[in-house]
């Protein structure tokens, strides 16, 4: 006999399977409101197994993709019923619902499917490898020097396509007989080509201090979140000061494994809320909008978590700081940016307005944080990374092309 004693969890597995349930009615009934996808038109998938919670890996794709779909379109494979309710929503892409092995296995036989793109390391990931004669090729969701960037889970794809040497760096230190020059291509970071949006705020004399921090982290190592240990003291520091604007992005994750965290983040909230109530003139910003990039690319200084944001900012070649964990077991990779960057301990958070202006006037800041730009992502002239990256597609086409011709007999 088993029994429940955390009548607690047990609501919520129920709470969950209703809402599963309800997505896959309303997905199934907006699916048949858009009618079938054309069929034998896509040579390039996405496959994408999560749910709504992890979007932003997909959203930060989608200029990108739209971009090469001009050329090859592109189709998204959909595992999780919101996660292809929040993809319908958006409508960027084509999207493909193959929730289980036998419909996934339907719609790869249906399609001429060439090269397959993976933004993550779902588990489910697994599912699609087993299908030979395409190239499974991991994109990623963002560059870092974050242990996620070194898994041996590499090796289960076909191809990487990498920023640039420092990420080739990475990799040859930590992966063994992995044939870099073959598996890896290079292409910088593609999104930048794409930074845009309408700036929330008027372009007036205040300094723009963007806040992006990351979410506390399902582990110790990968504890990186600074809203509970940087965060109120830094908001509260910029909203103070009639000089700065703060722009609050937080983690779409925060508070999910720490109640605690979770909470800080709403406080955050709230602080940015009061403060544009008591001077409407400050016009602070809690960004929650799922596009990403006037962020990066507009505000005078960045303070940053480990984790992509930090690379991100990097490829706008604009000054940021990085916060510094206070857990003592979390990875910190030396040998990177890391080991040059503008570091916020928690007791500075405070006095994060002085940071700010120390950045901005250092002169050397600007010769520094170029060479770091060159050596996470190559050459950052608007449009290269685009180049890059479709000439990378083009290229394994090519060898797509070779290896079916050298297989035609069997």
């Amino acid at each position: 006999m088993t029994i429940i004693s955390d009548g607690g969890r047990v609501f919520s597995l129920m709470s969950r399977a209703v809402k599963g349930r309800f997505a896959v009615r309303t997905l199934q009934r907006r699916l048949a409101e858009r009618g079938p996808l054309p069929h034998d038109r896509f040579r390039i998938a996405v496959y994408f197994a999560d749910g709504a919670v992890n979007m932003y890996q997909m959203r930060q794709w989608y200029a990108p993709l739209q971009e090469l779909s001009k050329t090859w379109p592109v189709v998204v494979l959909a595992r999780n019923a919101r996660g292809a309710l929040a993809l319908l929503a958006d409508g960027a892409l084509p999207v493909a619902f193959v929730p289980t092995v036998a419909e996934l296995e339907a719609y790869v036989a249906e399609e001429d499917l060439r090269v397959v793109l993976y933004v993550n390391q779902n588990t489910r990931n697994f599912q699609m490898f087993r299908y030979g004669r395409r190239w499974h090729v991991f994109i990623n969701h963002g560059e870092s020097d974050k242990m996620y960037m070194t898994t041996n889970q590499f090796k289960a794809y076909d191809y990487a396509l990498i920023a640039g040497s420092a990420a080739r760096e990475r990799l040859s230190r930590a992966l063994w007989d992995y044939d870099l020059d073959r598996r890896t291509i290079e292409i910088g970071r593609p999104q930048a080509d794409h930074f845009s949006g309408a700036l929330p705020y008027p372009r007036d004399d205040r300094t723009v201090v963007l806040y992006a921090p990351t979410w506390e982290g399902d582990r110790p190592t990968a504890a990186y979140g600074s809203i509970l240990s940087h965060g109120e003291a830094l908001a509260a520091a910029v909203l103070a000061s009639p000089r700065h604007r703060l722009v609050y992005r937080p983690h779409p994750r925060s508070g999910v494994v720490d109640a605690a965290y979770g909470a800080a983040n709403k406080r955050i909230v709230a602080a940015i809320a009061a403060a544009n109530t008591a001077d409407p003139g400050a016009h602070h910003v809690y960004d929650d909008a799922p596009e990403l990039g006037w962020q990066l690319s507009a505000p005078d200084v960045a303070v940053v978590d480990i984790s992509a944001m930090v690379y991100d900012r990097l490829a706008a070649n604009k000054p940021l700081l990085v916060t510094r964990p206070v857990s003592t077991e979390a990875e910190i990779d030396a040998g990177g940016y890391l080991s040059d960057a503008e570091w916020l301990d928690a007791a500075s958070a405070g006095a994060i307005v002085v940071e700010t202006d120390r950045v901005l006037s250092d002169p050397n800041a600007v010769d520094k944080l170029a060479g770091w730009v060159r050596h996470y992502f190559g050459d950052t002239t608007p449009g290269a990374a685009t180049a890059r990256f479709h000439a990378a597609i083009e290229r394994l086409m090519r060898e797509w092309d070779r290896a079916a011709a050298e297989h035609a007999d069997a």
